[in-house]
């Protein structure tokens, strides 16, 4: 949905994580087997400390939240690069992106506006019958139609519906995407 910040869900990046995840779904000699890591290796991992540049990426993961977070959801990986390097943090911009896009990071793009009307034309305005009478005193007396534009995900739909004053029924809509 646009003006509204955007997540992805990001997954096990190495097989390792993956056995980590479904750990509890498979048991963990088959899931070694089948993508071609030991088991000796896969525990030896899990005793393992942290390295150094996992530890500096969790801290780092953490600035990049809170920067991200501080501006509503608005900056991408440039403008979050931008910010820790303004509080001094030397880090290069790929690894903040990579990063993000590891926490499901994006920015959130701005609507793009447009015009629905040209007032300043020369074209003749249509007489008002209804004057602002909206009541009939039988079927098919007085219709009254209205337009709109609805935001979907494959973009904007206008949306038009006739409706007839004595029931409020619809007579009829149609819509056009674009």
């Amino acid at each position: 949905m646009p003006g509204k910040a955007q997540t992805r869900l990001v997954g096990p990046t190495s097989p390792y994580e993956l056995i980590e995840a479904e750990k509890g779904n498979f048991p963990i000699a088959l899931m070694c087997q089948v993508l071609g890591v030991s088991r000796s290796g896969y525990y030896a991992r899990c005793r393992r400390p942290p390295g150094k540049r996992a530890r500096e990426d969790a801290d780092l993961r953490v600035q990049i939240r809170r920067i991200h977070a501080h501006s509503r959801g608005s900056y991408g990986s440039p403008r979050v690069h931008a910010a820790l390097r303004q509080a001094g943090r030397k880090v290069g911009r790929h690894r903040v992106a990579r990063l993000m896009k590891q926490e499901g990071l994006c920015a959130r793009r701005k609507r793009k506006s447009w015009a629905t009307t040209d007032s300043n034309n020369g074209l003749p305005v249509a007489e008002n019958l209804l004057a602002r009478r909206f009541t009939a005193a039988q079927p098919d007396a007085a219709w009254v139609s209205d337009i709109t534009c609805v935001w979907t995900s494959e973009g904007r739909l206008y949306l038009a519906v006739i409706i007839d004053l004595f029931s409020r029924r619809v007579v009829g809509w149609g819509s056009l995407g674009q």
